[in-house]
């Protein structure tokens, strides 16, 4: 007899099935602060592999990366209510600047133009980190919206993947 007789599954998931479901499951149930975070850590992981594509001299993998990173930038400042906290409207001019940034790296395949993109997000990032784990911020202007205090709304939760 089989295990199926007993109506065992006979296929264990695969393991990117496994994590894809552990994913959706963690972005399911996180705070919006937590979604933030991961987006953040995923612009700075695409940045990371942009720039190493391109070093390499392989400009299309790059330029994925690139549009993928500029699609974060993009669903970071529609989640931006600039109205919301007098910070605000400097975030979105970083987020501007940013995506103005990341596209000029794609098109000059100039991988030092998208390192300065890394520098400008790692400061966000790690004031994101800190402001979902209840920490405080080292930069006002750096903080965003959400975490935070009783006059920083939280952001509209908006982002899958």
């Amino acid at each position: 007899m089989s295990a199926a007789t007993f109506g065992f599954a006979t296929a264990r998931p695969t393991t990117s099935a496994a994590r894809n479901r552990f994913a959706t499951q963690s972005l399911e149930t996180a705070t919006p602060a937590q979604l933030l975070v991961r987006l953040y850590e995923r612009l700075q992981l695409d940045i990371a592999r942009a720039e190493a594509e391109q070093r390499a001299g392989r400009h299309t993998a790059a330029s994925e990366q690139l549009v993928h990173a500029q699609a974060i930038v993009s669903e970071l400042m529609s989640m931006l209510d600039v109205d919301a906290w007098s910070g605000a409207p400097q975030l979105l001019s970083i987020y501007t600047f940013l995506f103005s940034e990341l596209v000029a790296a794609n098109l000059s395949h100039d991988p030092a133009k998208t390192s300065s993109c890394g520098r400008i997000v790692a400061p966000l990032a790690d004031a994101w980190r800190q402001a979902a784990t209840g920490g405080t911020t080292p930069v006002a202007a750096a903080t965003p919206v959400g975490s935070l205090g009783t006059d920083v709304p939280a952001p509209r939760a908006s982002f899958v993947g």
